[in-house]
Formats: C-alpha cells, sequence, structure tokens
C-alpha cells in the first residue's frame, strides 16, 4: 500500500502552521503584536502587490495565534481561557518625566539639623467619649477647647470674654499662617526653577491702584498732561485729546450752534412718552385716588362715605 500522498498531505499542512524566515519574528504577546524586520521582497512586491501583503500578513497572525496556543490555559463556562504575559515592548512617554518637587523651607532646615519627619495619625483618642475621633476636619479633636461645656478663664480676663471665640481665632490664625507659608513655598519653587509665579495679593492690588490712577488722570480736560506726576510714575500711552480748530468756516459753525439748540429745545423723553401714554389712553382718564383725595380734603374714601350718608339723612328730614 502506497502511502506517500498521505504522508505529503500531512506534511504539507505542518508546512503550513509553520513560519520559517531568514530573520525571526518578534512577538510580543502582551500587546499582541508581531513585528516582521526582514526586508520587502521587490520582485515579489511589484509582481503582485496583494498577494505579497497577504502572505506577510499571513506569516503575522499564524505566528500570533501559535504563541498564544503555547500559553498555559483555564477552563472556563465559556472555553479555554489563557493569561497574557506581561508586554516586553517599551513604549515611549507621551510626557516628559514630572521633575522632583524643591525642598521647602521646612523640609531644609529639618535636613540641615537632622531632624526626622514623624507622620501624625489621624485619629486620636477620646477619654471622654471613649472613642477614636478625627484630629482634624468636623467635630476633630483640634475643635474641642471650642465646643467644651466647661472653660477656666483667667482672674484678669475681661467681662465680656469668650474662650471659645478666642480659641477659634487662634486656629483660624493657625490655618492662615499655613496658607501664607504655603504660597511662599510655591513662590520660592517658581522662582527656583525659572516658571512665573503666581500673581500675589500685592501685585493684584498694584495692578488695580495702576488702573485707577490711569482713569482719573484722563478725566481731567487735559487728559492728565499738567497733572503732578508721582515718582516713578510711567507715561500713559494712546492717551489723546482732540481738539477742534479755532478757525473754521461760518457754515459749519452755524450748523453746530443750530444742533446745539436743537438739542436743548427738544422735550425729554420721559416728559415725551408719559404724555403720549395719557394721550392714548384718552382724555377722560380719571385718577380716583387723586380726585378722593381731593374731595375728601386727605381724609379719605372712608371718611367721604360717612359724610355722603349724613347729608343723605339730613335730606330726607328736610322733606318731612
Amino acid at each position: 500500500m502506497d502511502v506517500s500522498d498521505i504522508l505529503a498531505a500531512h506534511e504539507a499542512r505542518q508546512k503550513a502552521v509553520t513560519v520559517e524566515k531568514e530573520i525571526p519574528l518578534a512577538v510580543d504577546t502582551g500587546f499582541l503584536t508581531v513585528t516582521d524586520l526582514n526586508p520587502v521582497d521587490a520582485e515579489s512586491y511589484e509582481a503582485d502587490l496583494e498577494d505579497y501583503l497577504m502572505s506577510t500578513a499571513r506569516d503575522g497572525v499564524q505566528t500570533l495565534i501559535a504563541s498564544l496556543f503555547s500559553l498555559p490555559t483555564t477552563s472556563s463556562p465559556d472555553g479555554p481561557l489563557a493569561q497574557l504575559p506581561a508586554p516586553t515592548t517599551q513604549l515611549p512617554r507621551a510626557k516628559p518625566l514630572p521633575k522632583p518637587k524643591p525642598p521647602t523651607k521646612w523640609e531644609k532646615f529639618a535636613k540641615a539639623k537632622g531632624i526626622q519627619k514623624k507622620r501624625r495619625d489621624k485619629k486620636v483618642w477620646d477619654e471622654e467619649k471613649q472613642e477614636w475621633v478625627d484630629r482634624w476636619g468636623w467635630k476633630g479633636a483640634n475643635k474641642q477647647k471650642e465646643t467644651q461645656w466647661l472653660t477656666e478663664v483667667p482672674a484678669n480676663a475681661d467681662i465680656d470674654h469668650d474662650p471659645a471665640k478666642i480659641a477659634r481665632d487662634a486656629r483660624k490664625a493657625r490655618v492662615a499662617k499655613n496658607e501664607r507659608q504655603h504660597q511662599q513655598n510655591l513662590a520660592r519653587a517658581a522662582q527656583g526653577t525659572g516658571a512665573a509665579p503666581a500673581a500675589a495679593p500685592t501685585t493684584l492690588r498694584k495692578k488695580q491702584i495702576d488702573r485707577t490712577l490711569a482713569v482719573t488722570r484722563t478725566s481731567t480736560a487735559s487728559m492728565g498732561k499738567f497733572d503732578r506726576t508721582l515718582e516713578g510714575e510711567k507715561k500713559l500711552k494712546g492717551v489723546k485729546r482732540k481738539f477742534e480748530p479755532t478757525e473754521k468756516a461760518a457754515a459749519s459753525e452755524k450748523s453746530h450752534n443750530l444742533a446745539i439748540l436743537a438739542k436743548l429745545d427738544k422735550e425729554p423723553a420721559a416728559k415725551k412718552s408719559r404724555r403720549a401714554t395719557q394721550e392714548s389712553a384718552g382724555s377722560d382718564v380719571l385718577n380716583v385716588r387723586k380726585a378722593i383725595r381731593s374731595a375728601s380734603k386727605g381724609k379719605g374714601s372712608a371718611a367721604l362715605a360717612r359724610e355722603g350718608g349724613k347729608k343723605g339723612k339730613k335730606g330726607k328730614k328736610g322733606k318731612r
């Protein structure tokens, strides 16, 4: 029995799943990528481009699938699962590495003196409540003097002495001091790195004063030209006043004066609109409140009704 044909077909099948190239393909199973570093075969590329690309893609996919099937698998309801290994390809960073923060003033002092930093716990034991409470924050241990029901008052204290207010003011002063030191550390770090520091409150205040000064200077008739300047004050740029010529044609001067007279003779817009509203409502419009006040001599509608009732009774008695 001749089985050469069967063996040849089996060998061809085995060869179909084996990829052999001059430079082995670089497989990164963690990223599911295959890199082919072999040079392009110019003859095959120009002869049939589609067939060459399909053959190259088939070799890469076949190598990747073979590497996946070589991984250890675990059974699951959806079938066998393989755990991908860690990637081996080094990918470049999208952004540069962050620069280390410069040490603060306290960190420099602690390093020079050899002081070791001790991290304080966020929780402290409260003997009164017999439980752990927060050191800071809402209902924190740092507010104990502000909320305690009994506080010792010094003998020389004032009448309006408030221990809770004093403790609260001291705590807020510590918070303000920490924030001020934090801003100073940021400014010192910005100067060390050469970056532009954030605008300090004094800088913002100086800009506001300069802006206000510029507005007051331009509010004079000479646009601040003859005002006394301060020491170190810069000259304003772009501030000019347009003066009309001293001599001009009679026709232009006449038209200018007539325009001024027309503005003076014009009726105010508010009065004009009020009169137009009254005319549109009709000439028979009566202000009832004003009429009642005039008829009752300021006493009101109730007094006017009482007087009307009395007059009616008197008229009836006269007819009898």
